[in-house]
Order: structure tokens, then sequence, then C-alpha cells
């Protein structure tokens, strides 16, 4: 399937062709592990493009991902001002339907991320659900040597896809240096969706997804990610000062 690429505040944004939801992601993904390809994909907010202003590795992390989706609200709000049909694809809705899928097609899977206690929960939540699910898995918190053993069994694993949640934009960088490992397989960045996994945390109700309020019910969940999420209004501010983000706004 084709991707058209729109940009944000000098940030490359992939929708897929002929309607960018997660249907039309999955099916993207499903036809690049057929074609024997990898990707990373970047699961995109506000936050990031701001981070990519003021950190040029991670902004040529962002540049260098295959696939890089409009997960915060905040850039489909943007994309819209420059009349582009859009929805939000939540990470982790992608990474559940793809763990869904490797279970059906026999993929191998790995999810790397979380504390240790939180990562096996995740694993036996997903065995316990996909029995079939070929997984293994290793926590977040590492140590230099721990890392080389964790490497070694990811080469030897040889996963389809790897889900990683190390937090952003830690695990976009860990992704990019150590993709190589499995050249062939699609990597994705899940934040923190192990938490919610393993029942430590929960999503915000439906209520507040369909109003694009899902940052505001994490940010009472977490108030101390407050200096974070100041990231938003001046994205907001960058976005109306941005000539480009006005692109097809005819009267």
């Amino acid at each position: 399937m084709p991707l058209a690429t729109y940009e944000i505040l000098g940030v490359n944004l992939h929708l897929v062709l002929p309607e960018a939801n997660l249907e039309g992601y999955r099916t993207w993904i499903e036809a690049r592990l057929a074609a024997g390809q990898g990707a990373q994909v970047v699961t995109c907010n506000p936050e990031m493009i701001m981070l990519a202003h003021q950190n040029p590795t991670f902004a040529q992390v962002l540049q260098m991902a295959e696939l890089v989706i409009p997960d915060g609200t905040g850039v489909v709000w943007a994309l819209r001002r420059q009349r582009i049909p859009v929805r939000r694809v939540p990470g982790i809705e992608l990474a559940e339907s793809l763990i869904q899928t490797s279970a059906q097609r026999g993929w191998r899977l790995a999810l790397v991320g979380g504390k240790p206690d939180v990562n096996q929960a995740a694993l036996q939540r997903w065995q316990a659900q996909c029995p079939q699910l070929s997984l293994w898995g290793y926590h977040g918190y590492f140590s230099p040597q721990q890392e080389v053993e964790l490497l070694q069994a990811l080469q030897e694993f040889q996963p389809q896809v790897v889900l990683v949640g190390l937090g952003s934009p830690r695990q976009e960088l860990w992704i990019q240096a150590r993709r190589g490992l499995s050249p062939g397989a699609i990597w994705i960045g899940v934040g923190g969706s192990f938490d919610i996994w393993a029942g430590k945390k929960e999503r915000a109700p439906r209520w507040w997804r369909d109003h694009h309020l899902e940052w505001l019910y994490r940010l009472y969940q977490e108030p101390w990610r407050w200096r974070r999420m100041l990231a938003l209004p001046r994205f907001v501010w960058r976005v109306l000062r941005d000539p480009s983000s006005r692109k097809g706004l005819g009267s």
C-alpha cells in the first residue's frame, strides 16, 4: 500500500492510502513483512516533534523511520489544519492488533521493556490470551552486561515483530541502534503499554478517548508528567505561527 508524506514543523508523518486508519497501517506492515522488509515504526506525538527541534540525533531517527504515524491528538489537529483527512491511531491499539495477527500468522513476537515484574505479567497475559503465540521477552531495566545477554537472545529468536517499551525518546534511539539484529522485523516503540498489559495502569475510559482527552487522563494518573506536557502548548503555538501549517486553508 502506498504512503503519503506530510510535514509538521519539519517532521514527516506517513499516511497509508487510501485511508490512514489502524487497518491500513496493519496491512502496510503485513505487506512489508511478506516482502522480507523490516521497518521502524514511530507513534508520533507533539512532544516528540518538539524534542526533534532540540535533539538532532532524535530528529534523525524520526527522519530515518520507515513509518511515522499520527498518535497524539495534537498531531492529528495539525494535519487537519492542512485539510488532510486523518484520524488518530493509538500506538497501543496498533500493537495489540499486531499481537493478535502474530498469533494468527505464526510470527515470532518479542516484548522488550517495563520493570521485570511488569514484563513478566505482560508476557503471561498475552500467552494466556493467545496460547499459540511464539513469544519472548526481556525487561527494560537492564545493566550493560544484561543488555549483551538480551541482544544475544533477541538475535537468536529472530522475531518478526519487536515491541519496545522503554519510554520516548530512549526506545526510538534504542531501536534505531539495535534493529540490525533482526533486520526483517517490524520494531515499534510502545511507551507505557507494558504497564497497561500487566494491569498496573488503566487506559483512559472510552469517553475520554473519543473526545481526544486521553492525554488529560494520563496527566491525572501521572501528575509528575506536567513538565513534559508543556510541550503541547508550545507545539500549538509553533504550528499556528508556521506558514506551511496553513497549507490548503482557503477562504
